[in-house]
């Protein structure tokens, strides 16, 4: 017989992983027009608030290691999404930043957010609650 502990620990771990599915699965219609894979969608938005990056900045900030963010960049760029190039000041990093055309984008990607928050029927301080647990999941104290 399962353990009381096991079983909530293994309901906690379907609940986060559905809820993850579930979450990409809302972004997909509003990001099928744009062009944008929910990942792509992710890297954008990180790169609105601060571009240019480098690829390890960019993937340290979305916890992603350097073979899934760089092929991922690498797409974006391809799709007219970035820009690649190697920082002047220090050669061995590459730097990511939007295009015109992202830029364009900033308002229609940063209304998704509000789009899904209002499907998920959550207030604002509900959505910061839960991100802050999510993270606090994500990076226990111990760490």
């Amino acid at each position: 017989m399962m353990s009381e502990r096991h079983s909530v620990g293994t309901q906690l771990s379907f609940a986060l992983y559905g809820a993850a599915n579930r979450m990409a699965r809302m972004h997909k219609p509003f990001l099928e027009p744009l062009g944008l894979t929910f990942p792509q969608y992710l890297v954008i938005l990180e790169l609105l608030d601060g571009a240019p990056l480098s690829v390890g900045t960019l993937g340290a900030r979305l916890d992603m290691d350097t073979g899934t963010i760089t092929p991922l960049v690498k797409r974006l760029e391809g799709a007219g999404f970035v820009t690649r190039a190697r920082d002047p000041a220090d050669e061995r990093r590459v730097l990511v930043d939007l295009t015109p055309r992202s830029r364009d984008l900033e308002a229609e990607i940063r209304s998704i957010t509000d789009m899904i928050k209002s499907a998920c029927q959550l207030t604002d301080q509900g959505v910061d609650d839960l991100r802050r647990t999510l993270d606090a999941l994500a990076h226990p104290a111990s760490e």
